[in-house]
């Protein structure tokens, strides 16, 4: 899968968070978007997700050279975001259930794969409510990196977490990596994006 920037840029009002970005983001790699914050890399990650529509320029998707209409890229993205909210009435066993009508696990994982990965068996019909932050991001963290998709965002995939979490969090992505998935962090903690591949540095767009 690729995603191609063309002198993508997005404002709010008359002030510009990014301009003239012409990118390429490839299958089989992993990216970091730098900068510190609020410097619009979640701007920019919700552009390509497509919650947010650019100001100037394309966005262009694509599978071996076929192109994907913006309309339906929303089936092959997965994304874990502070922005992103869970249902906090459900327990962990509704969620699941709840997040996998609409997403298909990853090859290899299923619900109790996804309970035993978290570290969260006796919890399995706690209200989500009830979790602490930490737990909450990892089942984020789950959700995302468990689903089959061939877009994997993770926007400040540590926040809440301790040296424990952090652990778990780099395991996970080593566990969830596939070789036709494209995973897009943004960040500015070094330890959540050592192991990326390529680095886009926002402020270099202003």
């Amino acid at each position: 899968m690729n995603i191609t920037l063309h002198n993508l840029g997005r404002r709010f009002n008359q002030e510009w968070i990014f301009r003239r970005i012409d990118y390429t983001f490839s299958s089989n790699q992993k990216y970091a978007i730098l900068g510190p914050n609020g410097s619009g890399k979640s701007t920019l990650i919700k552009t390509l997700t497509g919650q947010l529509a650019p100001s100037e320029g394309t966005l262009d998707f694509s599978i071996a050279g076929v192109a994907i209409p913006i309309e339906q890229v929303y089936s092959h993205v997965s994304i874990a975001a502070p922005y992103i909210e869970l249902v906090e009435e459900f327990t962990l066993n509704e969620l699941l259930d709840f997040h996998f009508k609409f997403k298909s696990y990853l090859a290899g994982f299923d619900k109790d794969v996804v309970v035993d990965l978290l570290g969260l068996g006796k919890s399995r019909s706690k209200e989500l409510k009830y979790f602490s932050s930490g737990m909450k991001q990892r089942v984020k963290l789950a959700l995302a990196c468990c689903s089959d998709s061939n877009l994997l965002f993770l926007d400040e995939p540590t926040s809440n977490m301790d040296l424990e979490g952090e652990a778990w969090y780099l395991d996970l992505v080593h566990k969830t990596s596939r070789p036709d998935r494209v995973l897009i962090i943004g960040s500015n903690q070094e330890k959540e994006y050592a192991f990326c591949d390529s680095f886009l540095s926002i402020v270099n767009y202003k």
